[in-house]
């Protein structure tokens, strides 16, 4: 078996079993038992089960981040020293994750999986390796999201962002059980990059909604002595 063939085994068993499973519930004796290799050959390759959570994002992020880079470059020189809009911002970035090539047609829904679950689990290693290797394109989406949302204030950003990145985690995730209720419920097939272009116009009215004032809680009623 050819060391290339070798890697991807790992790392096809990792990018299933991390998404299903989580990353602390599934071991490396799981991964090799899914590729078919002995637990020497993913040290040899990896040297941690860290550092192979770390490759399985990479083998995504990093031709996504290059892919982003020059949708960004292509939008600000369409935009001539301009703002770019927000839908400009957001198709970029969609349009990026939609158009890479995918190893399987369950490609961005397994990897959506896995970029929620490195933010909701205990992984503060995984973090760290994704703000010092991908930080670069990331600040730049949100420079741009600052610069087409001049209204917002700083915390409202932070939240419609948060929202934001929720809606598209949940949906993306899901895309291919939602397609399929899609199709039994309604007779109506749809694929990825049509639910992309659904998800996006949502998302940009979240970001602009009006502004509405906190509603404070109730006052509870005093006791009766």
């Amino acid at each position: 078996m050819a060391q290339s063939d070798t890697v991807d085994r790992i790392l096809d068993a990792a990018e299933e079993l991390f998404a299903e499973r989580g990353f602390s519930e599934t071991s490396l004796r799981m991964i090799t038992s899914k590729a078919k290799v002995n637990l020497a050959a993913v040290n040899y390759h990896f040297g941690s089960k860290n550092a192979l959570i770390h490759a399985v994002f990479a083998r995504f992020l990093t031709p996504f981040s290059a892919t982003l880079e020059t949708a960004f470059d292509e939008l600000e020189a369409k935009c001539d020293g301009k703002p770019a809009t927000l839908n400009q911002t957001l198709w970029a970035l969609t349009e990026s994750a939609v158009r890479m090539p995918q190893r399987n047609e369950k490609g961005i829904s397994i990897f959506m999986r896995l970029l929620g679950l490195a933010y909701t689990q205990s992984q503060g290693h995984l973090r760290k390796f994704l703000e010092q290797e991908y930080s670069e394109p990331f600040s730049r989406f949100m420079r741009l999201l600052k610069e087409a949302t001049p209204e917002l204030s700083s915390v409202d950003r932070y939240w419609r962002i948060q929202f934001m990145l929720g809606a598209t985690a949940f949906t993306m995730s899901s895309s291919d059980a939602l397609i399929d209720i899609l199709e039994n419920k309604l007779g109506v097939h749809t694929t990825v990059q049509e639910i992309a272009a659904r998800l996006v116009p949502f998302l940009a009215a979240g970001m602009t909604a009006p502004d509405k004032m906190l509603v404070s809680a109730p006052a509870r009623p005093a006791s009766v002595a």
